[in-house]
């Protein structure tokens, strides 16, 4: 088949998103089919543009064999609502123009992943003017999310956001969903059982292993032997609320042994830079986005993983593939995240659960487990058997393309 995949958010930006759409585009290149990739020129989370990208309002390359295009977009460090909808607009008019006069030949498929929604409105755009049936995957639900964050109140723009969102569902051949608790609720709302396919988020499982010489590197340079650490690597956004984990390292500054590790960029990261100044927090490391590649190493480096989102109703249908990217490295996880995460952790015993924004709770955890590696391990290995057997991104990128072969 050829494959036309709208992903707003693409490598080299880092992020679960972008690994999700490569690691899919990649496997189905390696099954033969044809992909063309219509991206952002990268600057994602950080909104600050790479100086090898700078100036250019297109850029045509080949990565392992899809084939990339990135288009320029109006990019801010600062996230506000105009901001982002700047963004958001950019990319639709400019990925819809380059749709329209570069995209050449007949394709078979049109693939949108969102969030951001206005993906879905150049999908709709595409598939309408090039007659190509359209997929739909949906990894939040949006725009809920966004009014959950307070990234979106204004009533006229959440209805003409809702409004998108259903021809989204309405247009759409088949609508690719990321866990149950989404496919539940797309049920509820009227979406025909047969429209819909789970394709759970996963991990690269032969990239993310646990790598023992690669954790005795970076624990030496970090200064981390004999140290139990604990590892964020993400964003630094507002729905992670990360202010929690700095609130722990400061419940624990008496405690040698416990360090923490944040790893990324994001819009919140000087703010938390700023607090932890204000803190004085010894027990605190922050390092700057690493390529995907290396995140094994630092995962593989630390004894435990945080999986942090803020307390919203919304984020119970959320299960986030750091879950998957720390099993994978044989990392148990600490999640705040009630719900279908909260779920799964437990039951397979991969991890622990505390409330979300329990920075007590959650001092009160790692001082427990700092002086229990036997359940640290027994955790690890856990996850790392499931994920294997159940959350292999190669398989799960076969399964959905036999699938939507049906449909074509």
């Amino acid at each position: 088949m050829r494959i036309l995949y709208l992903s707003q958010y693409f490598p080299p930006e880092a992020g679960a998103t972008q690994s999700r759409a490569y690691e899919m585009a990649h496997q189905w290149v390696q099954m033969k089919h044809e992909v063309t990739m219509i991206s952002e020129i990268p600057n994602h989370p950080s909104g600050i543009i790479p100086q090898e990208y700078k100036g250019k309002l297109l850029e045509r390359t080949n990565l392992n064999g899809i084939d990339v295009i990135r288009v320029w977009v109006k990019t801010s460090r600062i996230k506000n609502f105009r901001n982002r909808l700047l963004f958001y607009l950019s990319y639709m008019v400019n990925a819809i123009i380059i749709g329209l006069f570069m995209i050449r030949g007949r394709y078979d498929l049109l693939y949108a992943s969102s969030p951001p929604l206005f993906v879905g409105g150049t999908a709709l755009v595409l598939s309408y003017l090039k007659h190509i049936p359209m997929v739909f995957e949906v990894r939040d639900l949006w725009p809920e999310a966004a009014v959950a964050l307070g990234e979106l109140s204004n009533k006229h723009s959440i209805s003409l956001a809702t409004k998108l969102e259903e021809m989204c569902y309405q247009k759409a051949i088949q609508i690719i969903v990321v866990t149950q608790g989404v496919y539940y609720k797309l049920l509820q709302r009227g979406i025909p059982h047969g429209k819909l396919f789970l394709i759970p988020n996963g991990a690269n499982t032969e990239l993310y292993v646990f790598d023992r010489s690669g954790r005795e590197k970076i624990r030496k340079e970090l200064g981390l032997s004999g140290k139990f650490v604990t590892i964020y690597a993400g964003i630094h956004g507002l729905a992670q609320n990360l202010g929690t984990i700095l609130q722990t390292a400061r419940l624990l500054i008496d405690n040698p042994k416990i360090h923490f590790l944040l790893i990324g960029d994001g819009p919140k990261k000087s703010e938390l830079i700023s607090l932890a100044s204000t803190y004085n927090l010894p027990n605190l490391t922050f390092l700057s986005e690493k390529p995907r590649e290396l995140i094994p190493m630092y995962l593989s480096a630390a004894d435990i993983a945080i999986i942090p989102l803020r307390k919203a109703e919304v984020f119970k249908t959320v299960v986030p593939s750091k879950i998957f990217d720390a099993w994978a490295c044989k990392l148990p996880v600490i999640l705040t995240i009630d719900g279908e995460a909260r779920e799964l952790v437990e039951s397979i015993n991969g991890g622990v659960y505390i409330p979300a924004e329990e920075p007590t709770k959650m001092a009160e955890i790692l001082l427990k487990l700092s002086n229990s590696q036997g359940d640290l391990d027994v955790m690890g290995n856990n996850g790392h058997d499931y994920t294997v057997q159940n959350h292999s991104r190669i398989n799960l990128a076969e399964k959905l393309i036999k699938y939507l072969e049906n449909f074509v």
